[in-house]
């Protein structure tokens, strides 16, 4: 097991180097403005710009500026946000990266909840009007973005403000609504989110479910449960369901992973301040150590519960740790 881990742990160390340097690369050699006139922005002068590149380390040969940004990196340090002043991208993106695993894990939660259950149905109702009605409930919600359903959205919520119905709110994901109660004042907010990031994927967990519950149906050991006389549920939940869950583990990892760093459409439209809000403002601004360390961190998210997922299926199924 510890050779197992030790072979995986080596060969994400290298996937993240090779991360960081196609990131930097990219923001270095990207068109646009230079970052340094635009926080200059009116005020830019040869001295000033001058000054102000010494300032960041830009008047330096890009593969100095490289090495100083991965030996920063690996002290933890993320280097000077262009977009506010000298303030460290730790300081912007920590307190974004807490905002945006609430958001992703919570819209997980409801995707699975929704979805496992769905792919599960249709599997045991294979073929009948049931398959079809959920399946295509499943598939619409997979197949439409959420920059499609957030507008749809805004249309019910501004039929119910002009007809006097209760509403969610929008946006501000941090505000409160002072009613006394701060646990419901805070969910308020949250759940219009997390509830349109959960619908965009739990389409696809229903998928994954239906197919893996189809093969594992058709095995010759659920036959022979069925045989035996058990109930259909004992069958089903004990036999078929457990293990049909090591599929199933493999993509909840990764997609665990990108929800909590890549739901960059829905905080953007709902002005939510987490990572991939910051990213997006960071490419306005062309602020790119802020876009390097949310990628970064999406990197390392995606790597590590790659690694993660690998463990847990190597200690359920002993077989592919010998492959």
């Amino acid at each position: 097991m510890l050779r197992f881990f030790l072979q995986r742990l080596i060969g994400l160390i290298f996937v993240l180097i090779g991360v960081t340097l196609i990131t930097f690369l990219m923001a270095h050699y990207a068109p646009g403005p230079d970052p340094v006139s635009v926080i200059l922005g009116l005020h830019n002068t040869p001295e000033a710009h001058k000054a102000l590149a010494h300032f960041y380390g830009l008047d330096r040969p890009v593969y100095e500026q490289y090495l100083t940004y991965l030996v920063h990196l690996l002290q933890g340090n993320f280097g000077v946000s262009y977009r506010f002043n000298g303030q460290s991208v730790n300081g912007v993106l920590l307190p974004a990266i807490g905002v945006s695993a609430t958001l992703g894990f919570c819209a997980l939660i409801l995707a699975l909840l929704l979805g496992v259950p769905a792919g599960i149905l249709s599997a045991l109702r294979r073929n009948s009007w049931v398959d079809s009605s959920v399946m295509g409930v499943m598939i619409f919600f997979y197949a439409v973005p959420a920059f499609v359903i957030i507008p749809f959205y805004q249309v019910l919520v501004d039929f119910n403000v002009a007809h006097n119905l209760p509403t969610l709110p929008v946006s501000n994901w941090d505000a409160s609504l002072s009613t006394g109660n701060w646990f419901a004042d805070s969910l308020a907010y949250k759940i219009a989110p997390i509830t349109v990031l959960a619908l965009t994927n739990m389409g696809y967990y229903a998928r994954i479910s239906r197919t893996v519950m189809l093969e594992v149906l058709g095995q010759d050991y659920v036959r022979t449960a069925r045989s035996k006389g058990l109930a259909e549920r004992r069958v089903v939940y004990l036999h078929a369901f457990r293990n049909a869950m090591l599929p199933l583990l493999s993509v909840i990892g990764p997609s665990l992973a990108f929800l909590v760093t890549g739901s960059f459409v829905v905080e953007v439209l709902f002005n939510i301040p987490g990572v991939g809000y910051q990213g997006v403002q960071a490419v306005f601004a062309s602020d790119w150590p802020v876009l390097q360390g949310t990628v970064v961190i999406l990197a390392t998210a995606v790597v590590l519960m790659n690694l993660i997922t690998d463990i847990l299926y190597g200690v359920a199924d002993p077989r592919i740790r010998i492959s």
